[in-house]
């Protein structure tokens, strides 16, 4: 899942969202687009699945995010993280685990994945900016 559609890289003026084709990451970029400002999306796979346990398979989540990107009338960029989120969230996860403390994987997550190996990618395919859903709050003042 290293491919890009539409293009392999984004004009510089465009925001790279992260784009899960969930409901925050999807409303972000809809934001985004309604105030005029040129987007692409990047899906990201961060875990291999077996399926084993019928959870929601990365594929099912890609073609969430496709569907979104094709609303929206832009680019998807997929990039498997998967390796990236092995080496730095779940060992160091289980590190600490094994450790006796209690660790949080969101923190390694947005260190590690979201504002490291996202914003690599994003600024190697040409973007000069990133969003994402996490966190978002829009403010409207007349």
């Amino acid at each position: 899942m290293s491919d890009s559609v539409n293009g392999s890289s984004v004009n510089p003026a465009e925001i790279m969202v992260a784009l899960s084709g969930g409901v925050d990451s999807s409303v972000s970029a809809l934001l985004l687009r309604d105030q005029g400002k040129p987007i692409a999306g990047m899906f990201m796979k961060n875990w291999e699945e077996d399926d084993r346990f019928g959870a929601c398979p990365a594929e099912e989540d890609a073609a969430d995010a496709q569907a979104v990107a094709d609303l929206l009338g832009i680019r998807l960029h997929r990039r498997n993280f998967a390796a990236e989120y092995w080496d730095y969230v779940f060992e160091e996860f289980l590190a600490e685990y094994r450790a006796g403390r209690t660790p949080n994987p969101d923190i390694l997550c947005n260190r590690e994945i979201k504002f490291k190996t996202f914003l690599e990618h994003a600024v190697d395919l040409g973007a000069e900016k990133i969003a994402t859903g996490h966190y978002v709050r829009s403010d409207r003042r007349d």
